[in-house]
């Protein structure tokens, strides 16, 4: 087999969230939301308060 007939392109996107661990990539998430919605009438602490919310839940489900 070759080298050729082996090569497959991945795209950067999935590489960076293949090596984050599941918290990581839930911040990740967060951060991305934070700023998807930072110019809608919810405030921050609306987005705090779900990001909190969702942790819980995620992290209670490890325990």
């Amino acid at each position: 087999m070759t080298l050729s007939a082996v090569k497959k392109k991945i795209a950067p996107e999935d590489y960076i969230l293949s090596v984050l661990s599941p918290e990581d990539r839930l911040d990740a998430a967060f951060k991305v939301a934070g700023e998807a919605f930072k110019k809608t009438r919810l405030t921050m602490k609306d987005v705090d308060n779900a990001v909190k919310a969702v942790r819980r839940k995620a992290y209670e489900k490890k325990k």
